[in-house]
């Protein structure tokens, strides 16, 4: 059957509204959990360790505290022992910070959490972007809902039976990453495994020369629109081929969480996710 000309742009144009309308409306609300097992064959790792990470929050406008505590719930349902969050809590400037605390408070009350900051979280890179001009109010976020900031420094723990070192990093846009600092008291022994927070994976180059296992991102929201034959090309990192998912790379696991929240309110063939890791 021929299509008259008019025919053809009026059926374009109605596809392109019921895109925008999947988008923002549909998709972006379409809560996923990705799933991955890292098996670390040079750790000695005796029992399976649930890992949960929410990444890239964002809350604002067109992400609501609501939409946030679906996702704390979802996680917390997977029932982690162990809950890493790495960055953008925030998208520019935000007034209801103690509703935020009491969410995420529910997190630290299910098992040992851990944050580090992104680059919407405030400083040098959030400021002239309608950001605030350092991370206070995001640290005390933290502080209030009980998850301890890691930022350029690390700690030991130990769950199930496995020691491990948590390494938790400053983010790369904002100019706040000293993997020198982070590093500086090495592996433990070689039965401890390494854990790197870090919010944008491009950090990576780094953190080429230090001694890690597994290192967990966001940054990139998976792209936040996945186009078919092209791919991710609104993904904000040098690196395209670490958008989203678990990648093996030069020994190590590097796992890119596509994160809950969004910018602009829309997603399109790109769901948001909670991420359940399981060292094994």
């Amino acid at each position: 059957m021929k299509i008259s000309r008019r025919r053809l742009f009026t059926l374009l144009g109605v596809s392109g509204v019921g895109a925008v309308l999947y988008s923002r409306f549909g998709e972006s609300h379409w809560l996923g959990i990705g799933r991955h097992t890292v098996r670390l064959a040079s750790r000695s790792i005796p029992k399976p360790i649930r890992i949960l990470q929410l990444s890239d929050l964002h809350a604002s406008r067109v992400v609501s505290l609501e939409f946030i505590a679906k996702a704390v719930r979802l996680g917390l349902a997977c029932e982690p022992d162990l809950i890493l969050l790495t960055g953008d809590f925030i998208t520019g400037k935000f007034d209801q910070f103690k509703e935020y605390a009491e969410i995420l408070a529910t997190l630290p009350k299910a098992a040992p959490s851990f944050a580090c900051l992104g680059n919407h979280d405030g400083g040098r890179w959030a400021e002239p972007r309608n950001g605030y001009a350092d991370t206070a109010r995001v640290r005390q976020l933290l502080m209030d809902s009980g998850i301890r900031l890691l930022h350029n420094c690390a700690i030991q723990t130990r769950l199930k039976e496995t020691n491990f070192q948590l390494v938790g990093l400053g983010d790369l846009w904002a100019g706040e990453i000293t993997p020198k600092a982070a590093f500086q008291a090495g592996r433990p022994d070689q039965n401890t495994a390494t854990v790197v927070l870090s919010h944008n994976p491009d950090t990576k180059e780094d953190l080429r020369t230090y001694d890690w296992d597994v290192m967990f991102c966001g940054h990139t929201h998976g792209g936040q629109s996945y186009l078919p034959l092209i791919g991710t090309p609104f993904a904000p990192v040098q690196d395209k081929r670490f958008v989203k998912g678990l990648h093996a790379w030069e020994g190590r696991w590097i796992h890119i969480t596509k994160g809950v929240g969004n910018l602009l309110g829309v997603r399109f063939n790109c769901r948001p996710e909670i991420s359940v890791i399981t060292l094994a």
